[in-house]
């Protein structure tokens, strides 16, 4: 059971890391811009929120399998495949996280103060030091928000996981895998201990996002 939560946290915390440049980039671009096709870019940022995990999971599974674009191209430098293995579900769980990550990093960077980041360019600062010392500093409450309920939802993942990267003990079955095997096969209190972890795990990253949000007097639902 300890290799289970293990490999949910992994995935998880790996899920989430790669997600915090995307959100970030995503957050400055249609928070702080205006562009032709900003419209489409959020529409597409938003899109997995509006679908069926199962329906994530199949697309991905059509790109990494091993007759997809990126399988095969996995397959042909590495010569192993990504499905069925905890880079996919990691993959998947990235995909359904990084919508709650980039909305949320989207409306607190859409707070800052224009007026602060043209001080600072007036000063001598290019776009990139604005961002960092300006833009990233009066939005990380909503960011840091936004990073631990997009770590929540990889917890939680399961549609898209079961889907490209199956549900395979020590290898792809994490916390909501492993609870629906144990049901299936009747073993109730084994899946209570696993209910029990999720819950634990999801009540501490949701206490340090309320707390968050407390501090920072803004409002960031999804």
């Amino acid at each position: 059971m300890i290799d289970i939560i293990f490999l949910t946290l992994k995935i998880s915390v790996v899920a989430t890391l790669l997600n915090i440049p995307l959100a970030l980039i995503i957050g400055w671009a249609v928070g702080r811009k205006n562009f032709r096709g900003k419209f489409l870019l959020e529409l597409l940022v938003s899109l997995p929120l509006a679908l069926p995990p199962v329906v994530l999971g199949y697309m991905l599974l059509l790109l990494v399998g091993r007759s997809g674009p990126i399988g095969q191209i996995s397959h042909l430098l590495f010569g192993s495949d990504i499905v069925f293995t905890w880079v996919a579900a990691t993959l998947a769980a990235s995909v359904v996280s990084l919508p709650l990550m980039a909305r949320a990093t989207i409306v607190s960077m859409s707070s800052v103060d224009e007026t602060l980041e043209r001080s600072a360019r007036s000063l001598g600062a290019g776009p990139f030091r604005t961002f960092l010392t300006i833009t990233i500093p009066l939005s990380y409450h909503g960011v840091l928000g936004g990073i631990l309920i997009g770590f929540v939802r990889a917890l939680a993942e399961f549609g898209a996981t079961i889907i490209v990267a199956g549900n395979i003990p020590g290898s792809t079955q994490t916390i909501p895998l492993a609870i629906y095997n144990k049901v299936q096969l009747g073993r109730n209190d084994e899946a209570l201990v696993l209910v029990g972890v999720s819950v634990l795990l999801a009540i501490c990253t949701l206490s340090v996002y309320t707390w968050l949000l407390s501090r920072s007097g803004k409002n960031y639902s999804l």
